[in-house]
């Protein structure tokens, strides 16, 4: 399932030099899947919480008109240098970008509400069930948002697991599954991709 959409050179080099200070960028079959959910709602306005150093970005803008814009919010401001690189390496503007560093949990309520198409997050599992709540209010009605590692290696499925991490994406299952609002679906590609579209 990885390899059925085999990465290109400028999304190789990303994901290489992200793996190598320590970042894990989302799979490729997950991009695959971004890169698909983007190009389905014709998402012109996207966030992402996490920048995996480019590989994300660029697999979310191939999948955005483009004249579309994403904004990459990190913590980290190595990770945003990374992204630009992988961006320009695979020719697309910077016009096409909107880079933030900060925590997103600061970044996110200075967003504005409702001017959203799609929301990722790939960030500190801890936050994932802040991170919702901060979708909720950025996604337009139609609007995805979608979590990468929701599967968290085999931890979320093991009961004796109790760690903060796990429990917090454990969290965020629950908030997605019970919300009236969401439409939910969890798609088994990589380490999990939860997913969840916000009704009319």
């Amino acid at each position: 399932m990885e390899d059925f959409l085999p990465e290109d050179e400028p999304l190789l080099d990303a994901r290489r030099r992200g793996e190598e200070i320590g970042a894990t960028p989302i799979g490729p079959a997950g991009g695959a899947a971004l890169r698909f959910l983007a190009t389905l709602i014709g998402a012109r306005t996207v966030v992402e919480i996490g920048s995996g150093c480019g590989v994300s970005g660029v697999w979310l803008m191939r999948g955005m008109p483009k004249d579309a814009v994403l904004t990459s919010v990190d913590i980290d401001p190595e990770h945003q240098r990374l992204a630009k690189q992988a961006y320009a390496e695979a020719g697309l503007g910077s016009f096409r970008t909107r880079m933030i560093i900060g925590p997103a949990l600061e970044v996110l309520p200075r967003l504005t509400d409702g001017a959203y198409d799609m929301v990722f997050c790939d960030a500190q599992k801890r936050e994932y069930p802040d991170y919702l709540t901060g979708a909720l209010r950025l996604l337009r009605p139609g609007g995805v948002v979608a979590f990468d590692n929701a599967l968290w290696g085999g931890r979320v499925a093991d009961s004796a697991r109790r760690d903060p991490e796990t429990e917090a994406i454990r969290e965020v299952h629950r908030m997605i599954r019970e919300d009236d609002r969401l439409v939910p679906l969890l798609v088994p590609v990589g380490d999990g991709l939860l997913c969840a579209v916000k009704r009319d």
